[in-house]
């Protein structure tokens, strides 16, 4: 794929609203590296940051593939944002387990914890700005009234100050970082309005905590733009910075389990490129709240929702197509950016 662009740059267009991102991994920062060099000026490691990924036993870390990324990033001088510190998913056994494979204490496990993020976020410090402390603890439930947290090893062992001991200590170990709460589904009335209580909670109590991240994995139809709206109005009521983390719009609706596309329709890809045009109008009039947004993912060639959540069916959710090229969706995003 040839280097050599005409297109605008998204980190130029957007440089006075806010940082243009993509999450990226050790085999993606070589295939889409001139891409990367050329569009953005953030990145988040995609999985390679993750406790599994990083602490997979107990006295053993495995750094590198994240310091390949830590690496490129310092090479090209691109802000990198650290994905994450606490998470129900990828997180190793060992870490919930004593020496017999029973439950590990609670005081034990915060030791964990506190040892785990000194190591980790001390390593980066001179690299990351921002993490994503604590992600996806909101329980999705939206039939129990009741429902607040979802059900986790963290939970059951910690209890619920396990949220708050997390940004504790990643202050702790790097007073400098910009602390999130990371979530999906953030736009949805009722997890909005707990996302919301959770983050409040967390500042009544003088957490140190400076925002929230909307993941917006999002589609073609869903969620609506009022919804976006209303979430985005709702978090910045916090006082804290909002970041969009993990940005992709679906060609799918999310009961399509369709498998019979080998390429976008051209349909699909104008129906696209409008709902691209429409969630960045969105992001540009709030843009004093905004202060980053970063898609999951840089171009159509590598997307974790390829055979996610359908087994053998490609999916075309970003700005680039498979060869990297500009798509019509670029064209809309880009025109917004730029004063009539």
């Amino acid at each position: 794929m040839s280097s050599f662009r005409e297109e605008a740059p998204l980190k130029e267009l957007y440089k006075d609203a806010f940082h243009i991102g993509a999450a990226v991994n050790p085999k993606t920062i070589e295939s889409q590296r001139s891409l990367l060099a050329y569009h953005f000026n953030s990145l988040t490691a995609e999985n390679e940051m993750k406790f599994s990924s990083v602490h997979p036993q107990q006295e053993r870390y495995t750094f590198e593939d994240a310091d390949v990324i830590a690496s490129f990033a310092r090479e090209k001088g691109m802000a990198l944002r650290g994905h994450t510190l606490v998470w129900h998913n990828q997180t190793p056994d060992w870490l919930f387990e004593n020496e017999t494979g029973g439950q590990v204490e609670r005081s034990v496990l915060l030791e964990r914890l506190k040892a785990h993020i000194q190591t980790v976020v001390g390593r980066y410090k001179d690299v990351i700005y921002a993490w994503d402390v604590v992600n996806e603890v909101i329980s999705d439930d939206a039939d129990d009234e009741n429902a607040f947290l979802r059900p986790s090893k963290w939970l059951d062992i910690a209890g619920e100050d396990f949220i708050a001991k997390a940004f504790e200590f990643a202050h702790e170990a790097d007073p400098q970082a910009l602390l999130f709460y990371n979530d999906y589904n953030e736009s949805d009335p009722h997890k909005r309005e707990r996302i919301y209580r959770l983050v409040r909670s967390l500042l009544d109590q003088g957490v140190p905590i400076h925002g929230v991240g909307l993941q917006a994995h999002w589609n073609l139809y869903d969620p609506s733009l009022d919804d976006m709206r209303a979430a985005i109005e709702r978090y910045a009521q916090l006082g804290l910075q909002l970041q969009l983390t993990e940005l992709d719009v679906s060609v799918f609706r999310s009961e399509d389990r369709r498998t019979d596309l080998v390429q976008p329709s051209q349909e699909m890809l104008e129906l696209q490129a409008e709902r691209y045009e429409s969630i960045f109008r969105l992001l540009h009039e709030y843009k004093e709240h905004i202060s980053a947004v970063t898609f999951w993912g840089a171009a159509d060639d590598y997307t974790w929702l390829d055979n996610f959540p359908v087994r053998g069916r490609k999916n075309w959710p970003f700005l680039f197509d498979e060869l990297h090229r500009p798509k019509e969706a670029y064209q809309r995003v880009a025109r917004i950016a730029v004063p009539k």
